[in-house]
């Protein structure tokens, strides 16, 4: 038997001589345990924000996406890229190409990244699930190119969903000098036509900047011929994504990178994960602060006991044995408190997430109504761990120097 534990335990539920210290210990244990679940409910609130904002991308982001290491474009013919796409993995192959452009509605003018991507578009994406309008995804039709403007380039051209005056597209012409005798001279002017619809991916990125269009559209307006900038994939179900991305990045080698979605929007993930370490931080010194009140209960313990102390000399217990005890209390504390926090931030996680108790407000102008939730296995064991060694390093100190101080022979 563990003597020092089994005494420790014993005291924690134990009637003291004087009320208050049980009102104390409770209080710590209620301290701790508030601190556990703040950390738990907080980096699950994080955690169903990133969830979201990585749904609105899955739905305009592919599962893959090459790019080359250096430059801007390059061309896909080669026997490399030949092998890549005999891969039984892949279902959907799109060739894209990406170049900024000066665009002109009426009076009104932006700059704009114009994206020209092959017909099966449509199939790579969810495209369809982020169009909003009469319209539907088209891209050209026999006579005239079609182009799908993000929400907020539309909002600053003024063009509405559906625009009847043709969008003037202006890009400058390759190896090409400008000629300021007549600067129109060195650009491309091409017309691209509503189609009813525009986009929403509720991100700024896209929605104040790009437009969907053809490929062949961007090639004729960037004067290339069968170059592109990404060649963007979508993988067969139950297909596993990093095993196809090592293959497809061994085969091209050093010259192309091959990006998944959480890579190809690394920026966005990198700040939300900052944000996320610093409100951890910031609660962990919260949980710190709750700690102090399990000394101040361990102090008033140790006192209490100090008949207790003596009975246990007297049978032969020496210094470390007790300093042990009152160690083991102070741990119990710590633990109880993480359990019981724990227990209860998973409880309000989850009617949060089935019942949106805690409503975003806004009257409707937020993506969703309630604060998104989103529990992780890795987070609660990491709150646990956190909470325990907090918990077990801010007593052991205080116990050492109390047991010496107010426990002298």
């Amino acid at each position: 038997m563990n003597l020092p534990f089994y005494i420790a335990r014993r005291y924690i539920f134990s009637k003291k001589k004087h009320n208050a210290i049980n009102i104390i210990s409770g209080i710590s244990v209620c301290g701790v345990a508030l601190a556990t679940l703040a950390l738990v409910c907080t980096l699950s609130v994080f955690n169903g924000f990133q969830d979201m904002v990585a749904g609105f991308f899955t739905a305009f982001d592919p599962e893959l996406k090459i790019t080359i290491r250096e430059g801007k474009v390059f061309d896909p013919s080669s026997a490399a890229f030949k092998q890549v796409r005999s891969l039984p993995e892949i279902e959907v192959w799109t060739e894209t190409l990406e170049e900024n452009a000066m665009v002109q509605y009426k009076d009104r003018q932006a700059m704009a990244v114009i994206k020209g991507v092959d017909d099966n578009f449509e199939q790579l994406t969810s495209i369809d699930s982020l169009l909003y309008g009469t319209g539907e995804f088209v891209l050209h039709d026999e006579v005239v190119d079609y182009g799908i403007l993000g929400v907020e380039l539309v909002s600053e051209l003024g063009t509405g969903i559906q625009f009847v005056d043709p969008l003037q597209v202006y890009a400058p012409k390759r190896n090409v000098r400008v000629n300021m005798a007549n600067p129109s001279a060195s650009f491309n002017r091409d017309y691209l036509f509503s189609p009813g619809a525009v986009f929403v991916v509720n991100q700024q990125k896209y929605d104040n900047n790009y437009i969907l269009t053809s490929l062949d559209f961007a090639r004729r307006l960037f004067n290339y011929d069968t170059e592109v900038s990404a060649i963007e994939l979508k993988l067969k179900p139950g297909a596993d994504i990093a095993s196809v991305q090592k293959d497809i990045s061994r085969i091209l080698g050093r010259h192309y990178v091959v990006l998944d979605r959480y890579e190809q929007q690394a920026d966005v993930f990198r700040i939300m994960e900052i944000e996320k370490f610093i409100s951890y931080l910031f609660l962990t010194f919260i949980l710190v602060i709750a700690c102090f009140n399990v000394i101040g209960s361990l102090s008033m313990l140790i006192l209490d006991k100090r008949e207790d102390v003596g009975t246990l000399r007297n049978l032969g217990a020496d210094d470390h044995l007790i300093s042990r005890i009152f160690l083991f209390e102070g741990r119990l504390i710590s633990v109880f408190g993480a359990f019981a926090g724990i227990l209860i931030g998973l409880l309000l996680c989850f009617l949060q997430k089935h019942f949106g108790i805690i409503a975003l407000g806004g009257n409707g102008s937020f993506v969703v109504d309630a604060y998104p939730v989103s529990v992780h296995v890795k987070d609660v064991l990491l709150v646990f761990v956190t909470v325990i060694a907090v918990g077990f390093l801010s007593v052991c100190y205080p116990v050492h120097y109390l047991t010496r101080r107010l426990l002298k022979k």
